[in-house]
Formats: structure tokens, C-alpha cells, sequence
């Protein structure tokens, strides 16, 4: 008598094109579990060479980003291709392809946009389970106005479950209705691999780039890493710097943006070699930025820091952060005196203070070494493996849906 072996369950991901972060962790849901995974991309920023206009420059990743799991790309017929406005992402034959894959479920990355609409109406036409994952929170704007409220109830009320990627992610669903059983944390996370400590690579990179900017051994780095733009507060950090003046001190400015020139002009009062500024790094090149840091700084008070994936990165390699209360991972990954430093983001006194603590730490051995212990053990519940149990959490909640495991190599 023989048994045959369940069909794999078939899992839709919808997603409007791929990205450094969550491509790697389609690489790992492949190699680690059962399901059939296609990835359907709605536009192919990221892989072909197009214009950034924050980071004023032609980008294009370095990194795999296509490789290890199964994907297509829907064309997009959109006039002006993007995902700054709801007619960015127009692809008339993502229904058709998802009908032919016959998903068991979707999961869905946004919802605003016309594409992303449309396959909402189709899968609950169709009754096919629809998973959403997001990192929307409220911080620093209040709670919306009744209104918007209702709409995005009713939003929400079409997915059978939702994928929380930290604290204020998670206040934000329930909020807006999202009963806590159908909410299953998974977390935010980054390439854990392309970010590892024990890497040589990177560390001697680290060391040659120290050397090219003339900076001693014992010379302690700030660095900024990101696009130059207000709301991210390269300024604010750059006033904070040089009002405490740091003894043997550097900050470290990589990127590129519109505030770049009042950088460069703000930063002529600086003392000779404190003040650097770096191009624009993609990906493979960015361990060795944080390597080169003693404390990586995320000072933003804009609304749309829903997260802030560059702290994961740093914290991968052991460097503690400072980070605004506007940041969206702040309450689950940084945590004041104990995992890196926290400042309020509309006073720009309390960066100064919290700069001026976080480098007070620093240059105490002891105090180092425990918070840097501290970090290492923070972001250790911040991987592809905790993003997939939560994954898999939704998955088997689902009516019918049996339980998924983790599979080889896990």
C-alpha cells in the first residue's frame, strides 16, 4: 500500500518589486520550508538601473536579488511607473497570472495602489485567503480621523490574518480592528548573512576605508547612512555634533540627497578631519560603513520612518544606534541605555543630550562591551527564521490549512 505525499501548499506573493530585504527572505522560504512559493513583481526598480530622485543618482542593487526562489515580472503599463502615487502600478494581467498559479493564499505587500486593489476584490470574489504584511504605525500623528478610520476597518476586514513587523506595526492593526488572533509577529529582518561580524571581507574593507579617511585607531566614528533629506535630520545631527565637539571624534555622513550642499557649507566651522562626507554605497558595500562606525545615528522625525531596516544592519554587526521616538522600530529594537540611545525628534537639545550619553558610554570599556553584548542579543530575535514563523503562524490559521513546518537546512 502506498501513500502519496500532500500537494504543496501554493503561496501567491504580490509585491511591487523586489527589494534587498525581502528577496533574500524569499531565497530562505524557499530553501527552508514546503510551500510553493511565486513571487509576482508589479515593476523592476531595483534591478534595472533607474533614477532615485532623493538619492540623486541612477540606482541599481548590487546584490542577488532574483536568484533561489521562483518570481515573475507582471508588466506594468503604468504612464509613470512607481510607487509614489495609486496609478503607479498598473499591470492588467496579474489577475490572469495569479488564476493560473491557483494560489491556496496571498500574501500582500500595500494596498495602495490600483493593482494591489484588484487582486483584493479578486481573491475575495474567489475565496482565496489573503495575508497582508505592512509596517504602517501611528507615531507622532495621533489616531486619523473617523473617516479614514472606517475605510481602513474595512480594509483590514478582507484579510484573514495580518503580518506585524514590530510593536507599533501591531498597535496600528489593533486600532484600526484587526482582532489579536488574527495578528502573527513577524518581525522585521534583514540578510543576516550579507551582514555577518565574523566576516573577513568586510573588515578589512572596514580597515582600508579607516586608513583612506585618515582617521586614527583609537579615533571613535558617528555615521549617518541614508538619503540626505529634512526628515530624516541629517542637519539636526550634524548641529549636535558640533556643539559638543567631541575629543578625537569623526562623523561620517554616506549617501547622498537635496541637503547635501548645506551639509558640506554647515560643516565648514568643523575642526580639520571630523567631518566626512561619503558617496552613495549600495548594498555590498554597506558592512563596511557600519564596521567603520562606533555608533550608527537614525535621527529622523518624519511620519514615513515606519521602520528603519539600516538599524537591523548595524545592529548585525554588533554597533549600537541612536535613534529618534519617530522611528518606527525604536520601542522593539533600540531601548534607552540598555540596547543604544533614544532622543525625542522634535527637540533638538535632546539629541545633543543623548549623543552627548551615547558617546559617554562608548568611551567607557566596560559600559561598551555590555551594551554592544546587549545589541547582539537584541537583533538575535530579528531574523528570517522568526519572520517565517510568523508566516507560517498565519498560514495554518487559516480555515482547512494544515500546519507548515520548517524544512531542510533549517
Amino acid at each position: 500500500m502506498t501513500s502519496s505525499r500532500p500537494a504543496r501548499q501554493r503561496l501567491a506573493i504580490v509585491l511591487s518589486h523586489p527589494t534587498q530585504y525581502y528577496s533574500p527572505w524569499f531565497r530562505w522560504l524557499t530553501g527552508h520550508t514546503d510551500l510553493e512559493l511565486r513571487v509576482f513583481y508589479l515593476w523592476d526598480f531595483g534591478v534595472t538601473a533607474q533614477a532615485d530622485p532623493q538619492f540623486r543618482t541612477t540606482l541599481k542593487w548590487d546584490v542577488d536579488l532574483l536568484g533561489g526562489y521562483t518570481r515573475e515580472f507582471v508588466p506594468n503599463t503604468a504612464v509613470r511607473p512607481g510607487t509614489d502615487h495609486f496609478d503607479g502600478l498598473r499591470n492588467p494581467t496579474l489577475i490572469p497570472r495569479l488564476a493560473a498559479f491557483r494560489p491556496d493564499a496571498i500574501l500582500l505587500f500595500g494596498y495602495a495602489y490600483r493593482s494591489h486593489l484588484q487582486v483584493i476584490l479578486w481573491a475575495r470574489l474567489r475565496r482565496v485567503p489573503l495575508l497582508f504584511r505592512g509596517d504602517s504605525h501611528f507615531i507622532g500623528r495621533g489616531i486619523p480621523p473617523l473617516w479614514t478610520r472606517l475605510a481602513l476597518r474595512l480594509l483590514y476586514s478582507q484579510f484573514a490574518a495580518c503580518l506585524p513587523v514590530g510593536a507599533a506595526n501591531r498597535d496600528y492593526f489593533l486600532t484600526l480592528g484587526v482582532t489579536p488572533a488574527r495578528l502573527h509577529f513577524a518581525p522585521h529582518s534583514v540578510n543576516a548573512a550579507l551582514f555577518d561580524p565574523g566576516a573577513p571581507a568586510p573588515r578589512a574593507a572596514a580597515v582600508l576605508l579607516r586608513a583612506q579617511l585618515g582617521l586614527g585607531p583609537a579615533t571613535r566614528v558617528i555615521l549617518f547612512a541614508g538619503k540626505f533629506v529634512p526628515a530624516k535630520q541629517p542637519r539636526e545631527l550634524l548641529a549636535a555634533f558640533l556643539a559638543l565637539r567631541p575629543a578625537d571624534t569623526a562623523l561620517v555622513f554616506v549617501g547622498d540627497g537635496e541637503e547635501k550642499a548645506a551639509l558640506r557649507t554647515l560643516a565648514h566651522p568643523a575642526p580639520p578631519g571630523s567631518v566626512y562626507f561619503l558617496p552613495f554605497a549600495n548594498q555590498s558595500e554597506m558592512p563596511a560603513r557600519y564596521l567603520l562606525a562606533d555608533l550608527f545615528v537614525l535621527p529622523s522625525r518624519g511620519f514615513y520612518e515606519t521602520w528603519g531596516l539600516a538599524i537591523n544592519e548595524a545592529m548585525h554587526l554588533g554597533v549600537p544606534c541612536l535613534v529618534s521616538d519617530r522611528v518606527g522600530c525604536q520601542r522593539d529594537l533600540v531601548t534607552d541605555g540598555e540596547t543604544g540611545w533614544v532622543f525625542s525628534a522634535e527637540d533638538p537639545a535632546a539629541l545633543v543630550a543623548a549623543l552627548a550619553r551615547a558617546l559617554a558610554t562608548l568611551a567607557d570599556p566596560v559600559a561598551r562591551d555590555r551594551i554592544c553584548s546587549a545589541v547582539t542579543d537584541r537583533i538575535g530575535g530579528y531574523t528570517y527564521a522568526a519572520a517565517t514563523a510568523g508566516l507560517l503562524s498565519a498560514l495554518a490559521s487559516l480555515p482547512g490549512h494544515r500546519p507548515i513546518g520548517l524544512s531542510r537546512n533549517t
